[in-house]
This record gives C-alpha cells, structure tokens and sequence, in this order.
C-alpha cells in the first residue's frame, strides 16, 4: 500500500507540473512578423488580437499541436523542395498545417481532401485526377504541385502573397470582390466572415509556433519526431487486381502500401487507359522505429 500511494503521489506532481509548465507557457505577441519577405506590423489592436487568439488556440490545442510537429518531420522534406522548385514562397508549408493538421487522409465535411484540402473540381481543374479508384488529392507530390500552380494564378493577380494565402480559403473572386468594395489593398485589413478573417493569423501563428515550440510548452526530443518512411518505386503501366495480393507479392502489407499511396482508394488499380502510376513500397529495413537515429528536420523543434 506504501509503494501505491508513493507512485500516486508522483504521478499526481508529475501532472500538477506539466499542467503548471502549460499554463505559464503563452507566447506573446510580436509587434512585427515577417511572412512571405513581407513585414506585417501586429502593434494595432485588431491584429494584436487576433494573433493572440491564433496564438493561444495553438498552446491550448496540445495534442493537435504536438502531432503537427512530429508529422512536419516526416513530410516537410517532401513539400519543401517542391515549393522551392516551383517559386513558391516556403512559408506556404503553414497553410499546408492548417488546413490539413499535416494528415495526408484529411477530410472535411464539404469534401476537401489530402493536405492541401483540395475539392474535388479544384483538383481536377490544377492537373489532378479524382475518381472513385484515384484520387490524387491525396497524392503528397501531385498535391503539392497543384497547390503550387493555384498559388501562383492567384498571385498573378494580386502581387501579393497575404492576398494569396486569403483566397486559399475564400476564393479569388471573393477576395478580389471585398478588395474593391472596402477600398483597400491590403487582404489583412478586410472585413470578412470569421473562419477567412482568422485563416492568415493562423498561418502566421503557425509559423511562429514550429519556429519555437518550447515557447508554447511543447519541449520534445529528437526520439519524439515521426521519421520518413524509406521506400522503392514501382512503375505500372496496366492495371492490379488485387492490391493486398500484390502487396505481398512485394514483400509488404496492404495496409503499409496504403499508407504510404493513400491516393489508392480501394482494394484495386484500375487502369484501362495504361497510364502511369508510380507506387511507393515500403522497405523492410525502415519499418522498426530507433529513436537514437531520428534526425530533426528542424532543430528547433527539440530540446538540445
């Protein structure tokens, strides 16, 4: 009985002292932030405020939070180079969090999928194919690409990349729309419905928050971060009748295949048309976690 009550007794602390850590970790607000190259001034109160409740939405929202960074391990070495390679600006790696809490199966109730949360005549209309057995949504790279290609139309027209991030959520048209009726160039000082007038401060926060988690409370170790799955290509140019077969005729499961090409959407590839598709399969040798070989992709995002 001695032993149980001295164990209740630290493991009672032992939360009493992680709840003490959160509740004194509130990040303040800066009075400038800098995204996209762009300097955006926070000292007036309408955006003190709201980057106040971005910021606390994220200290209070710890599992969410805390799974955001170790995802962003596994899959910022996937989008960064492509926003690079297509001249996007790498802040737009934070949209990608928002809207998708960084899971690559993301759903929403209207239908947005994958990490860029693309609806279905969106992704079609950037290059990506969309239908009962493929859905490229869901295709990390693909997805990426065409998040890219929307980014850069939409800054064709505005020169701006705070408009941009805006008409992610809201559409160009409406952006352009309340632009000219509120008779200002800046997409920050627009009256808009609350989920558009909260998305940029979100992004923004976003970037604060994996530019420094232990101010939010978060102190994680290298061992904690998700790590990418290594893989081999197989390029098919016909069709799979059964992909758990398959699977395992390549030395995997159905369910690693799946998760590593979510994109799959059910138990077959139909392939009429012989396209190409490449499939990712995972390797043996990468599929036992050692946490005393995970390299942070970002070495803020661990305690030294």
């Amino acid at each position: 009985m001695t032993n149980l009550i001295r164990i209740l007794t630290i493991t009672i602390l032992f939360l009493l002292s992680a709840c003490l850590n959160i509740l004194h970790a509130q990040p303040e607000v800066p009075q400038s932030v800098v995204f996209c190259n762009k300097q955006i001034d926070l000292t007036r109160f309408d955006r003190y405020e709201r980057m106040d409740r971005e910021l606390l939405a994220f200290t209070y929202m710890h599992s969410t939070s805390i799974q955001m960074i170790k995802k962003a391990n596994r899959y910022f070495p996937v989008v960064e180079p492509i926003l690079k390679e297509e001249g996007v600006p790498d802040d737009f790696k934070y949209l990608m969090v928002i809207e998708s809490n960084l899971n690559p199966n993301a759903r929403s109730v209207a239908g947005a999928a994958g990490l860029w949360q693309f609806m279905k005549i969106t992704g079609r209309e950037y290059g990506l194919e969309v239908n009962d057995n493929i859905d490229e949504r869901y295709h990390i790279e693909k997805a990426t690409r065409a998040a890219c290609k929307y980014l850069k139309d939409a800054y064709a027209k505005y020169n701006d990349w705070v408009a941009v991030a805006a008409s992610y959520n809201a559409g160009q048209a409406r952006i352009s729309t309340q632009l000219e009726k509120q008779f200002t160039d800046d997409a920050l000082d627009l009256h808009l419905v609350e989920e558009t007038a909260r998305y940029v401060y979100r992004i923004i926060a976003a970037k604060i928050m994996f530019n420094n988690p232990a101010q939010f409370g978060f102190v994680l170790k290298a061992s904690d971060l998700y790590v990418p799955i290594p893989y081999r290509e197989i390029t098919m140019t016909t069709g799979i009748d059964d992909l758990a077969r398959w699977a395992k005729s390549q030395g995997t499961t159905y369910a690693l295949l799946k998760n590593l090409n979510p994109w799959l959407r059910q138990n077959f590839l139909q392939n009429r048309s012989h396209r190409t598709y490449v499939l990712k399969v995972p390797l043996k040798e990468g599929l036992t976690h050692h946490p005393e070989k995970v390299v942070p992709h970002n070495k803020n995002w661990v305690t030294k």
